[in-house]
Formats: C-alpha cells, structure tokens, sequence
C-alpha cells in the first residue's frame, strides 16, 4: 500500500489575491490537508477571497500577530530570515515553498524531507527591477534600503542553494535563477481559469460595451497612468478593475472623463467574466512580469492583450494572433499601440485555444508529475 505524503505549503504573506495566491490556491485545492505557513495574513485584505481562505488550515508565524508586521512588512523585512526560521517542517515528507519577494524558501528543512521551490521571481528590490513602493524616492529609505538589501541578498542566495529541487513559473524567471542563483529549473506556467464554455456568469452591468479593460493592482510598477492617459487622447472607454496604493493618484487623473473611465474596484470572481467579455481588449503595460496571469485569463474568453513586450510576457502574447506587443513605456507607445490594434481583427476561438495550454488543469497535472517524479528518486 503506498504511503500518503505528508505535505506543507508555504507562501510568503497572505495579504492581497494576486497570481501568486492563485498559485498557492491551486496548489491547496490538490493537497486540501495541506497547512500553509505563512509570516502573516491580513484578511481585511484580502477582499471576496478572504471567506475561501479562511477554511485554510493557516500557520502563522510568531509575528504574524503584530500590527507592525502586517503594516510594515516591507521596511521590516530584514526580520525574513527570524521569521521563517520559527517553524519546524520535520513531520512532513514534501515541502512546497510559493516564493516571491518575502524569500518564503528560507525555511530550515532536513532530510528526508523534500524542499521543493515554485518561484515566481527573485525579490525584485534586491536586483534592481520595478516593484510597487518607490523606495529609492528619499534618500534615508535608500541608504536604509542599500544596507539592507545588501544583506539579503546574501541571504536571498544562500537559502537558494538550499532548495533541493526549483520550479519557475516562466522561461524568464528560469534565466532569473540561473544568473541569480547559479541554479538549475524547470518550468510550470501558473494555473489560469481558461475553461469557461459550460458556465454561467453573474452579470455587470456597466451600461458600456466595447472598452478597453485594465485588471490589475493599482501600483507604480504596472504603469496604469499611461494607459488612461492613452485612452483619454483618444477618446476610447477604459475599465479599470483592482485597489491599490496608487488608487488616489490615478483617480485624480480622470476628474474631467469620468464618463468614458471607470474605476470598479476589487470584484468577485462572479462578477470578473462578464467584465472580461465585454471588453475590446486588455491592456497590459506592466514592467517586468515574470508570467503575467491576468492576460491569460483574459485570452480564456477569448478577449486580446495588448501588452508591454517586457518580462515573461512574450511567452505569452503572440504577437499578431492573441495581442499586439509594444517596446516602450510611454503614452505615444501606448497610444500607437491602441491605433495599430484597431486596424486589425482577432480570431477569438484561436485566442482561446492558446489560453487552455494554461489550465489549471495542465498545472496541477504537471505539478503532481512532477512531485512523483522526484519523491521516487529520494
């Protein structure tokens, strides 16, 4: 009789929905038994999701309980390394770190238990690339931030090395670790709700069809501004879908076309197709995105992306047959891609088509292929 594996999940914080907690859904709904280590979660946050994650069996850390740690994570993140240091993982036979910017994979594991990594990139604030907080904006941030960094850095590299087995979640984040880490991986693409011919959606009325369609938190680094800015030189109607710090800044950019752009807010998953199938087009000018699982999910309705060819996104959006990719991040850039779009047309079941390559379905195959494949070899 095989034996059942005991099985932990680990992710960095549980504090916003975003592709790296769909990930980590995706991965609780294979193992539901599974708990998952986290260094804190803030349900106030977390928005409609926070009633799915509740039925989670949730460890937090010791510090997961102070209001410090929850509203300054991010100044306080030289404590990454006390923080995952507080939990034993010596009961279970596999441990899956989600890991991101919090360097969940930190964690202390011993043989025979298997430490396996889905990275979904390297801290971005530690090599230089775009995150959601301008922290190099005053200079006693940024020498606290060089002095730190430096630090973690080292850290970030040496619980690397500890990782007995790397999974990247594009082919760009598999370069990231092998000129970061000097390690080797394999890549499983994030699991994206693509399978929708069957099911029926809660309607949203929004009044307007035929816009254009942001779906994104509302940070510095996804370049939001530039796409209403975009919009209102040309006149076409934007729906804008997320919270986040940037939410007053961006606002305050529309106060004479508020009725061509709208800000929804955070949806229910109920809610977000119909959002989805109404739209001419995403637009999606975010800044080194490893994956990007939101214009995917927009491919599963069959709707095009217009994307910033940065990142991971080229794995993804085909240029010419599931979106239009542009170079630069610019209004003009923005713009001209909006212009070029609207001279062509799409073909909606070939959208489709390429979007279920990233089913949820094909993940967890992969993922469970891929968990027997090297528990056998230990």
């Amino acid at each position: 009789m095989t034996k059942k594996l005991k099985i932990a999940l680990v992710h960095d914080f549980l504090k916003e929905y975003g592709g790296a907690e769909r990930v980590v859904e995706a991965m609780h709904d294979m193992w539901p038994d599974a708990p998952v280590y986290t260094s804190f979660v803030d349900y106030n946050l977390l928005g409609p999701h926070a009633e799915r994650i509740r039925k989670w069996k949730i460890v937090e850390s010791p510090f997961g309980s102070s209001w410090l740690m929850k509203k300054f994570h991010s100044p306080l993140r030289f404590l990454a390394p006390l923080v995952w240091n507080q939990f034993d993982f010596s009961k279970f036979d596999m441990v899956i770190s989600s890991s991101g910017w919090y360097i969940s994979r930190g964690i202390k594991t011993n043989k025979p238990t298997i430490h396996i990594c889905y990275l979904h990139h390297p801290p971005r604030h530690l090599y230089g690339y775009q995150t959601a907080m301008d922290w190099q904006k005053y200079w006693p941030i940024r020498m606290y931030g060089h002095i730190v960094n430096h630090f973690l850095r080292m850290y970030d590299y040496e619980t690397a090395q500890n990782v007995d087995y790397f999974i990247a979640n594009s082919e760009e984040t598999k370069r990231r670790i092998e000129k970061f880490y000097r390690r080797d991986s394999i890549v499983i693409y994030p699991p994206v709700e693509v399978n929708h011919a069957d099911l029926r959606f809660k309607k949203y009325d929004l009044g307007i069809t035929n816009y254009y369609l942001v779906v994104s938190r509302l940070a510095r680094a996804k370049h939001i501004d530039l796409v209403i800015k975009a919009c209102q030189e040309l006149d076409k109607p934007l729906v804008i879908v997320g919270k986040g710090r940037e939410e007053n800044y961006l606002k305050s950019l529309i106060i004479n076309h508020k009725s061509n752009i709208r800000f929804l807010g955070e949806v229910s998953d109920d809610e977000l197709p119909s959002i989805y199938q109404n739209a001419k087009a995403l637009v999606f000018p975010s800044e080194d995105e490893e994956f990007g699982i939101v214009p995917v999910e927009a491919m599963g309705y069959g709707i095009p992306v217009i994307a910033l060819k940065s990142g991971g996104l080229p794995e993804t959006v085909i240029e010419g047959k599931t979106g239009l990719l542009f170079d630069e991040l610019s209004v003009d850039s923005v713009v001209s891609a909006i212009k070029k779009f609207e001279q062509k047309s799409f073909d909606k079941k070939q959208i489709i088509n390429h979007a279920i390559k990233f089913s949820k379905e094909r993940f967890e195959k992969e993922i469970k292929e891929f968990v027997k494949k090297n528990i056998l070899i230990n």
